[in-house]
């Protein structure tokens, strides 16, 4: 029987880029994400600005590259929130080592529960203090910490360990 080995970063950073697509490396085995639709670019657009005017020293950015673990990982969150104090001290070199304080991930319609739930797991193991999963199909919002989890919908208002809030009706104006 034939052994595979799992692929390191650098191993990961010498593939090429396909058209259309981008390229994560989960757990060691690459993973290729296609590119979102207008829907679900337009409700990052929206996070990030609602986050950025209620919270305007963090730093807050679409389509973040981190590495959630140091040998065989690389993923982008769909909105990444880091204290100003983390942004301060990233290497602007390099992808942010670590979960993202928030990482928000805008359900598409190829995403599994299995898939998102190794994503919250990985992502408050290593650094995030919240979890957002962004249901645009349901106009929901669920937020998980390490020893908590709500869901806010329609009329709400999300509110973060980080201290600000939005409202959930603004995520889903397009």
């Amino acid at each position: 029987m034939a052994t595979t080995s799992l692929m390191d970063f650098a191993q990961f950073e010498q593939l090429a880029i396909p058209t259309g697509a981008h390229l994560e490396l989960h757990h060691g085995e690459v993973v290729t994400m296609t590119t979102p639709k207008l829907k679900h670019r337009l409700i990052q657009r929206n996070l990030r600005r609602l986050i950025e005017e209620a919270s305007p020293e963090a730093y807050v950015d679409t389509e973040v590259g981190f590495r959630p673990l140091p040998d065989h990982e690389y993923w982008e969150a769909d909105v990444a929130y880091l204290t100003a104090e983390r942004f301060r001290e990233a290497d602007p070199e390099k992808n942010i080592e670590g979960s993202p304080d928030i990482v928000i991930e805008v359900l598409s319609p190829s995403n599994t529960a299995e898939e998102m739930l190794d994503r919250e797991q990985t992502c408050l193991k290593s650094g995030s203090r919240e979890f957002w999963i962004v249901d645009p199909r349901r106009h929901r919002i669920r937020v998980i910490g390490n020893d908590s989890m709500k869901t806010y919908e329609r009329g709400q208002q999300v509110f973060s360990i980080m201290n600000f809030y939005i409202k959930v009706d603004d995520v889903f104006r397009y």
